[in-house]
């Protein structure tokens, strides 16, 4: 595990700093103006102490090459939460946000580094302490989503889920009994459920060893069931529907991912990715999101603009 966002190093000699990120105490930020944060997607001091305690040390502070970054991190954290929350382009981010480009390349870099699963991780972790439930999970839950993708999903990326009537992408979760995601993969709408699943568990298996035991649907039943048991050491235990149910019926277990599946930010409502690997970012910066207000005991929507902020 690398280094956690305290490290000792040379500070900047730069007399501007309002700003107690990375970038500013070490890099080139404090030479572009400061931002008021005034959207809901910004975060409040109290959630940005939260995220700022978990952030991942850049290469370049650690002398492992790179060089320091231009721009803030707190904005740039900010405006990636704007373009997950709101579905914008990232062309269409707000002016009063860094050059699009460089918050482009900035979340593009972090999901290459693994820097983002780094921060996803520890902020995972943290919610699950404050639960009262030990940081490595014992047992989660496996489901999927189909979702319609944009046109400009690459033919090869995508296909046609005969089963949901969808054509586009399907997103794969598995999430541990709190609903916070373990593991996220997007396939081609066409991949069955089992199929998919055989990856992402053997994943989930090497990321997680103390999990024992995965829920899932009917759709997992089968060679699964038995090639789980075998080769990974998962107990895979289908909850069917009954035949006898009509209607919506809250399943038990299942309804953890159910729930997880149906977020909120309208970047994950439809596939916009050319690369399915970025899907999968939105997803985990959208967790971020989510996980850092419950730490900070912010109401989903709730936005308070600190005063002593200044351009």
């Amino acid at each position: 595990m690398p280094q956690s966002f305290a490290l000792a190093s040379v500070e900047s000699n730069s007399p501007s700093r309002t700003c107690d990120c990375l970038a500013h105490r070490f890099g080139n930020a404090a030479d572009w103006p400061d931002r008021i944060p005034c959207y809901d997607t910004d975060m409040t001091e109290a959630e940005w102490q939260v995220v700022r305690e978990s952030l991942p040390v850049p290469a370049w502070l650690e002398g492992r090459g790179s060089r320091p970054e231009g721009y803030c991190h707190r904005q740039m954290v900010d405006a990636v939460r704007y373009v997950a929350d709101n579905g914008v382009k990232w062309a269409n981010l707000p002016r009063d946000f860094p050059p699009f480009k460089r918050v482009h390349a900035f979340a593009r870099r972090w999901q290459v580094q693994g820097l983002l699963t780094e921060l996803h991780d520890r902020l995972r972790d943290r919610v699950r302490v404050r639960e009262g439930r030990s940081p490595d999970p014992s047992a989660a839950i496996v489901d999927s989503q189909s979702l319609r993708a944009a046109a400009n999903i690459p033919r090869s990326t995508s296909g046609w889920d005969g089963g949901k009537k969808v054509g586009g992408r399907k997103k794969h979760l598995v999430v541990d009994c709190l609903g916070l995601v373990l593991a996220v993969a997007v396939t081609a709408a066409s991949v069955q459920d089992r199929d998919a699943a055989v990856p992402l568990l053997e994943r989930l298996r090497a990321m997680y060893f103390s999990i024992r035991l995965v829920w899932a649907d009917g759709d997992y039943a089968g060679s699964l069931v038995d090639r789980a048991r075998e080769n990974l050491r998962l107990t895979l235990e289908i909850v069917k529907r009954s035949d006898a149910t009509t209607g919506f019926v809250v399943l038990p277990r299942r309804w953890v991912v159910e729930r997880m599946l149906l977020m909120r930010s309208r970047r994950l409502v439809r596939d916009y990715e050319t690369l399915p690997a970025i899907h999968e970012a939105m997803v985990l910066w959208s967790m971020t999101m989510l996980m850092s207000g419950r730490l900070a005991g912010r109401r989903p929507g709730a936005f308070s603009q600190p005063a002593s902020r200044t351009r």
